[in-house]
């Protein structure tokens, strides 16, 4: 049978704008005002310090398990190019870049606390809650972006996933309707290099998780996941592109977690201590602090008093988190929203824990 080849460019471009050392390419620093940087670096140092309080909070069995965020903080570059009214779609490594929009750390404590009430999401906020499994909100994404389209509207959609979920059917079919009908959305691939003890290289044998782009002609580009203004240059022009309606595009941050997948994982059985002490050197938020005080934005007296107001607030919310578990949640509230006419284990089961909850009440 005779072959033709079909001619097409197979190139995939890396965005790198401040390296690890925290030297500056000039020539494509992004510009962003100094009030936006300095919320970003807030942010980010905010993330941080939260996510180490949650992994405490945890091994005291206040809060069940959930995926920590170390080393990903660059992530809120991304989100910090959305408009108010565009929407946000996570996964489950997305805490930083639900708190630049304006999630509450008390509702994360109650999410990971078990409690419905804690994935709620106020009417005027465009973000979805966080979708455990894996891939599944590209979809969801892809739809929201389909929405706006037919509605007219200039909101574009930008979802977020770790590269384990670019081996999920979700993930293409999200891709290749996104292009068919050409919808405003930003697929942002997390690249964190596991995918809980799975490597990236038992992912796929692609060169890069940004070229499968490729396949569903629409623009890919990977960028220094931990440069936090690469990763904001590569989603601004990707979100300008989609509200001009270009189409959605493709991003790969090319980051590292350097906590363990989940507060259910052990790190140390499938990766080497090697390995992530050199990611640590690449660390998002001080390599970005060298950038900013290298502008005088930044100092170590207020990189200190910005650490000390993060933790105060932490504390606050920690303190009407316990608030509102102990004054206005109800447990039996877990069975309220399941089934029209509830089953009769399930009714035998919500009686048990109403005395077992009355019986403790009384012994108070």
């Amino acid at each position: 049978m005779p072959r033709k080849e079909i001619d097409l460019p197979y190139r995939v471009d890396h965005l790198s704008i401040l390296d690890e050392e925290g030297k500056l390419d000039s020539s494509i620093e992004p510009l962003i005002p100094d009030e936006v940087l300095l919320k970003i670096h807030r942010t980010m140092i905010l993330a941080r310090r939260f996510d180490e309080r949650m992994l405490i909070l945890q091994r005291q069995g206040r809060i069940g398990t959930f995926a920590p965020i170390k080393g990903q903080e660059a992530q809120i570059g991304a989100a910090a190019v959305l408009e108010p009214d565009d929407w946000l779609v996570p996964s489950f490594r997305e805490m930083p870049a639900e708190l630049w929009r304006g999630k509450k750390m008390e509702s994360i404590l109650l999410l990971y606390g078990g409690y419905n009430e804690g994935g709620y999401v106020p009417e005027a906020v465009n973000n979805l809650p966080v979708a455990i499994p894996v891939g599944s909100q590209t979809l969801h994404a892809a739809g929201l972006a389909y929405a706006i389209k037919y509605r007219k509207q200039r909101q574009i959609a930008m979802t977020f996933f770790g590269d384990g979920a670019t081996s999920e059917g979700d993930f293409h079919e999200a891709m290749n309707f996104s292009a068919v009908f050409q919808v405003p959305v930003v697929f942002v691939i997390q690249n964190n290099h596991w995918a809980i003890s799975v490597p990236r290289s038992r992912q796929t044998h692609s060169k890069t998780l940004a070229q499968k782009a490729l396949a569903y002609d629409m623009p890919g580009l990977q960028v220094d996941g931990n440069d936090v203004l690469a990763v904001y240059a590569g989603a601004k022009e990707a979100a300008e592109r989609a509200r001009a309606g270009g189409g959605p595009s493709l991003i790969e941050c090319v980051t590292y977690r350097m906590s363990m997948h989940t507060t259910a994982d052990d790190p140390k059985k499938y990766r080497t201590e090697e390995e992530v002490e050199a990611w640590i050197k690449r660390d998002p938020i001080t390599r970005f602090q060298k950038y900013l005080t290298a502008k005088g934005l930044l100092t170590d007296d207020t990189i200190a008093a910005v650490d000390a107001e993060v933790q105060s607030e932490i504390k606050a919310a920690e303190e009407r988190w316990a608030q509102q578990v102990e004054k206005a949640l109800d447990p039996l509230d877990m069975f309220a929203h399941a089934f029209a006419e509830m089953p009769p284990h399930l009714l035998a089961q919500k009686e048990e824990l109403r005395q077992e909850l009355a019986g403790r009440k009384k012994a108070e």
